[in-house]
């Protein structure tokens, strides 16, 4: 196996194939790029939801409110969530493009302006930080684990420390 650079892309001469790298990958719907920053998923995740924010706009007065509330919650919060452990202990200024996200989800919901607190909003409708649904999840796999309601493979890969 061969390596070399053409186009500043890093190629690999395997056999009579050459393979380009690429930037980023995405694997079950989570961008990965190489220094595994995970900036893109973050980019493409709000972009997607301030896209469904602005289509939800639309047609909020006519929906009502509870149904707006399960349509945020249907196409926006469980974008949030996906997959957000992978998320965890990253830098709160890397995270913060989806607090906004959520933030402008609540904001819909109550047609509140820009310039109100959100605070009360979010309690409301009981909608942790973002960073908290991070650890929450977390939380709540370990849980699973731990009370052996999880899959086979992921208790293999938790050991129990003892307690001093």
């Amino acid at each position: 196996m061969t390596s070399g650079r053409i186009n500043d892309q890093r190629t690999f001469q395997i056999g009579s194939s050459t393979i380009q790298s690429s930037a980023a990958v995405r694997d079950l719907g989570v961008y990965l790029d190489a220094e595994l920053s995970i900036k893109q998923h973050i980019n493409k995740t709000t972009a997607v939801c301030y896209y469904h924010l602005r289509r939800l706009r639309q047609i909020r007065r006519r929906a009502g409110s509870e149904v707006t509330v399960r349509l945020v919650q249907a196409s926006i919060i469980s974008r949030l969530d996906y997959c957000n452990s992978v998320l965890a202990a990253l830098p709160e200024s890397t995270i913060q493009p989806l607090e906004h996200v959520q933030n402008a989800a609540a904001r819909l919901i109550f047609g509140l302006r820009t310039s109100d607190h959100i605070t009360a909003s979010l309690i409301q409708l009981q909608w942790l930080p973002i960073r908290w649904r991070i650890q929450y999840k977390l939380c709540l796999l370990m849980h699973s684990i731990h009370s052996g309601r999880s899959p086979v493979y992921l208790a293999d890969m938790v050991e129990p420390t003892s307690a001093r």
